[in-house]
């Protein structure tokens, strides 16, 4: 049984103005993600400026949402890492937690070979008795995770059950599907391809437009489940413009400016990111309010 079926999201992490991680609305943040329907929440993750968390910090984000959450829906922690060891790490205090499972982005910056990847995340999936999502990002990451690479993961350690899959590729993602046979839990890594991926045997999307519209993202994918694949590619194409205006800039330094513009005070980033540019701040200004989230 996949870990979740709808839309997942991939949870900012508020800040207050001195930096410090912002409980309180984080708090919020999570209520009204469970209150507008959301299928499952990602702790953690890129959206959230995991980077740029220390690991004290990293597991006191997962440790609060999962505690906030109740087991309402499912918990995902991003527990990744370009050291295997400090994945192990991260992944065993995850769990200990109360997550749901993990969310494993592929080694970064010192990268890794096909088998150095398997032998990766086999050996995080030994130590931690979730179940894994892969996370396939070769933009951000600099290696790209085969195909056959993915499958074979998925159908030979018993607790890798799926892929984020974010490569934009959905030739690669047709490719992964067709070799699968029915081992791999495919989820969307791209708010603008959930429809197609949906189409391919797909579960959901881990996706940053939920951070500012659950509903929407939910019932997107409710409809496809439902049969409606008619309703749900609409709603999929009335979100491009504002999707597109969500990834103008790295992400997540969009997604955060719309929940301050909407008035949900996520706070400052963390640096290296920065404040966004005002043309596209003016441009992201207009999307919303085109989508209904901004009188």
């Amino acid at each position: 049984m996949a870990i979740f079926e709808g839309a997942g999201v991939a949870l900012i992490t508020p800040f207050h103005e001195d930096g410090s991680v912002n409980y309180e609305k984080l708090e919020e943040l999570v209520e009204e993600q469970i209150a507008g329907g959301i299928d499952a929440i990602i702790a953690c993750g890129t959206t959230a400026e995991a980077a740029t968390l220390d690991h004290e910090e990293h597991n006191a984000v997962i440790r609060f949402v999962c505690e906030r959450v109740t087991g309402r829906v499912p918990v995902i922690a991003g527990t990744g890492s370009n050291c295997t060891q400090t994945a192990v790490e991260l992944s065993l205090e995850a769990k200990k937690s109360g997550a749901d499972g993990l969310l494993l982005v592929s080694p970064y910056y010192n990268k890794a070979t096909q088998k150095g990847l398997i032998a990766h995340f086999t050996a995080v999936a030994d130590a931690v008795d979730l179940p894994i999502l892969l996370y396939n990002i070769q933009s951000r990451t600099g290696v790209n995770i085969e195909p056959a690479t993915i499958v074979h993961l998925c159908r030979n350690v018993k607790n890798i059950v799926g892929v984020k899959e974010a490569s934009g590729s959905i030739s690669q993602i047709a490719t992964i599907m067709s070799m699968a046979d029915g081992c791999v839990d495919l989820y969307s890594g791209n708010d603008d391809q959930i429809v197609p991926i949906l189409s391919l045997g797909g579960k959901g999307v881990i996706s940053v437009l939920a951070n500012v519209a659950p509903r929407q993202t939910h019932e997107m994918c409710q409809a496809y489940f439902d049969g409606d694949v008619k309703k749900s590619a609409a709603m999929q194409l009335e979100a491009i413009p504002l999707i597109s205006a969500l990834f103008c800039e790295v992400n997540p330094i969009p997604v955060k400016a719309a929940l301050n513009l909407m008035g949900k005070e996520a706070g400052p980033l963390r640096l290296p990111l920065t404040e966004m540019e005002p043309e596209h701040q003016e441009r992201l200004k207009r999307e919303l309010k085109a989508y209904g989230l901004l009188a």
